[in-house]
């Protein structure tokens, strides 16, 4: 029963990210169009700044699961899907948790 729910909350805990880092590029990507919809022909113009990331849920307590929320994490970093600040971001919300 322990592997289950250890692979139940890992499998939340990389669902939950995705989703987040999902939304972000999302709501990130509709700015954008927008800016460029409102100065087509303004190279220049500037983005409003991103708005604060919305924590995730917090994982369930205990090392083993904080380790695979890690080495999850350490995963989408190296694919590609999150950025270094957003890695930073989630590993200490991870460890404070």
């Amino acid at each position: 029963m322990p592997g289950l729910l250890r692979g139940v909350a890992r499998t939340a805990v990389v669902a939950g990210t995705a989703t987040a880092v999902s939304n972000r590029v999302s709501r990130r990507q509709g700015r954008r169009w927008a800016a460029q919809e409102q100065a087509p022909y303004d190279r220049d113009a500037q983005y409003p700044p991103e708005p604060a990331p919305t924590p995730a849920a917090p994982a369930a307590p205990g090392g083993t699961d904080r380790i695979a929320a890690l080495k999850d994490l350490a995963e989408l970093k190296t694919q590609g899907v999150l950025t270094e600040a957003e890695f930073e971001a989630e590993k200490a919300r991870i460890l404070a948790s």
